[in-house]
C-alpha cells in the first residue's frame, strides 16, 4: 500500500471520528432526554392506572352488567393502547363470593374494586366507605309516550339491512364490535338487534355518554329553579376572594369552557385519567387544580368539568350516594321507563358523572327520546323548555361541535362538517362514549339511534360507521311512508 492511499484512509476516517462523536453524544442525549421524560411522568402511576382499569372494568363487567370477566379483558381491555406495557405479567383475581375483582403487575402495584349493591363496583383507596344501598328498584310505570315492548316490529327490510350493515365488521378489520343497536321513531322502538351474549335486558357502559346524563340531572335542577346556568357554581373551594376559578358558570361546565387545568387525553398520563382511577375523591382533587385559561375563553374536553358538576348535584339533592339515586330514579329513570340503570360513586359519594353508568340499549334509547320530545314525557315537563335546544347549541371554539354536554352536529364546526358529509342529519346531536357508545338524537325526524359497542379504532370509534347507520335508518323510514 502506497503512502499517499494510508494517509487517505486515515485523513478519512479522522474525518469519520470526528462526525460520529458528534453523533453519539446527540443520541446520548435523546435517550437520557426520553428517559428522564418518562420518569417524569411517573411510570408506577401509569401502571397503578392499567391495574386500576383493569380491576374495575372487570368487576362492573361482572357483577353489574353480568358478562363474562374473561371476555370483557379479551375484547375490551387487551386491545386498548398501552395496555401492553403490563399485559404480559397482569394477573387478575375475580373473587364471586365477595365479589371483588384484584390486578397486579407480578404482584405489584395491585388495584381492588369492590361490587357494592345498587351502587356499581368502587376501586378501593383507604377503607371501603359502608354507604346504606339504595333501595331495591322497581319496575317503573310505562312512560306515557313511549310504548311497550311488545309493540316492537323489526321485520322492515330496509332497517334489517341497516343493522345488518352495522353488525358487519369491515374488510381486512375487527375493530367494529357492535353489541348493541335500538332505533326508536315517534317513541316506538322500531328495530333493535343484539350481539351473542348482549339482550334487551343487558347493562351496558355509557363510558362518556354519562356525561350527557349527569347534564341532565343538573338541568332538572334548573326546572326546579334550584340551579341557574348562569351562575357560578356553588363549589366552596372556590369561594376565596380573589380566586379566578370563583368566576367558573354552571354552563361552562356544561360546555368544557371554565378553563380548569386537568386535559383528558385516554394515555394513562394524562391528569384526568390518573384522577379517575387513583384518586378516592376525585371532586376533592378537581377542586384543587388551577386554571389553564380564563373561564370562558377556551373549550377544552376534560371529564374534570362533569366530575365538578356531579358534586354539585350530590350536594343540592342530599350529600350522599343514597339521595342521589332516589333523585334520579324519581326525576328521570322511572318517568323514562328505565329498568336497568346503575350509577357508580367514588368513595365520597358522589357519582362518577364523567364515565360510568350502565344502562341497557333500550334504556340508553329512551334518554335519548326525552330530547327528541324536548324534555317532556307523558305530558310531563322533565326538562326545562328549551334545554334540548340550549344542549344542542354550539358553544364557540369547539372544533368537534361540543353543546352543553352533548355533541353537536349544529353549526359549522369541523366535526359536525364531517358528520354531515357522512350521513347524520344537521339537527343532530349525541351523548357519545368511548369505544363507540351513541346515542344520537334526530329531532327532526323525531328518531333516536342507539348504538353500543366495543370498538377499537382509536380514537374516532367509527363514527363513520355510526353516521352512515343513522343515513340508513332515515333512508329506511322514507321508505315505509312511500
Amino acid at each position: 500500500m502506497g503512502e499517499e492511499e494510508s494517509d487517505g484512509k486515515t485523513h478519512r476516517n479522522r474525518l469519520e471520528n470526528r462526525f460520529r462523536k458528534p453523533f453519539w453524544i446527540l443520541s446520548f442525549i435523546s435517550v437520557c432526554a426520553t428517559v428522564a421524560l418518562f420518569l417524569a411522568n411517573r411510570p408506577d402511576r401509569l401502571i397503578r392506572v392499567g391495574t386500576a382499569l383493569t380491576s374495575h372494568t372487570i368487576c362492573s363487567e361482572t357483577f353489574v352488567a353480568g358478562l363474562d370477566p374473561a371476555t370483557a379483558y379479551r375484547e375490551i381491555l387487551k386491545p386498548m393502547p398501552r395496555m401492553w406495557l403490563i399485559d404480559w405479567g397482569l394477573k387478575i383475581r375475580v373473587d364471586e363470593i365477595h365479589r371483588q375483582v384484584t390486578a397486579s403487575v407480578e404482584g405489584l402495584f395491585e388495584n381492588r374494586a369492590v361490587y357494592r349493591p345498587g351502587l356499581g363496583c368502587l376501586v378501593v383507596h383507604g377503607a371501603i366507605p359502608q354507604d346504606p344501598p339504595p333501595p331495591g328498584q322497581t319496575t317503573p310505570k310505562q312512560a306515557g309516550n313511549l310504548h311497550p315492548e311488545k309493540e316492537i316490529d323489526t321485520s322492515e327490510p330496509g332497517l334489517d339491512r341497516a343493522l345488518d350493515r352495522e353488525f358487519t365488521e369491515p374488510k381486512g378489520f375487527s375493530y367494529r364490535r357492535t353489541q348493541a343497536v335500538v332505533v326508536m321513531h315517534d317513541g316506538h322502538i322500531i328495530a333493535e338487534r343484539y350481539a351473542p351474549g348482549i339482550g334487551p335486558d343487558t347493562p351496558l357502559l355509557g363510558w362518556s355518554a354519562t356525561k350527557s346524563v349527569t347534564s341532565t340531572l343538573i338541568g332538572i335542577l334548573v326546572r326546579e329553579g334550584r340551579l341557574s346556568v348562569d351562575q357560578q357554581a356553588p363549589v366552596p373551594a372556590w369561594q376565596t376572594p380573589g380566586d379566578p376559578r370563583k368566576m367558573i358558570t354552571i354552563d361552562e361546565l356544561l360546555r368544557m369552557t371554565s378553563g380548569i387545568d386537568l386535559d383528558e387525553r385516554d394515555t394513562g398520563l394524562d391528569p384526568w385519567t390518573q384522577t379517575l382511577f387513583l384518586e378516592r375523591d376525585m371532586a376533592g382533587f378537581v377542586e384543587q387544580s388551577g386554571l389553564e385559561s380564563r373561564p370562558g375563553t377556551r373549550w377544552n374536553y376534560t371529564g374534570a368539568n362533569a366530575t365538578i358538576l356531579s358534586r354539585i348535584l350530590r350536594d343540592a339533592v342530599g350529600g350522599n350516594a343514597r339521595d342521589v339515586v332516589r333523585f334520579a330514579r324519581r326525576e328521570l329513570f322511572d318517568p323514562l321507563g328505565m329498568r336497568h340503570v346503575t350509577l357508580e360513586f367514588d368513595a365520597t359519594g358522589t357519582p362518577v358523572g364523567a364515565a360510568y353508568m350502565f344502562a341497557s340499549a333500550r334504556d340508553w334509547a329512551r334518554f335519548g327520546m326525552l330530547y327528541a320530545d324536548d324534555g317532556v314525557i307523558g305530558g310531563h315537563r322533565i326538562l326545562p323548555n328549551g334545554w334540548a335546544r340550549y344542549s344542542a347549541s354550539p358553544t364557540p371554539g369547539a372544533p368537534w361541535g361540543y353543546g352543553a354536554g352533548f355533541w353537536t352536529n349544529i353549526g359549522t364546526s369541523r366535526g359536525a362538517s364531517d358528520r354531515k358529509r357522512m350521513g347524520m342529519p344537521g339537527d343532530s346531536f349525541f351523548a357519545s362514549g368511548l369505544l363507540g357508545q351513541y346515542v344520537v338524537v334526530v329531532p327532526s325526524k323525531h328518531l333516536v339511534v342507539a348504538r353500543f359497542g366495543e370498538t377499537q379504532n382509536w380514537p374516532d370509534f367509527d363514527i363513520d360507521g355510526v353516521s352512515r347507520l343513522v343515513s340508513d335508518v332515515i333512508a329506511a323510514l322514507k321508505d315505509r311512508t312511500k
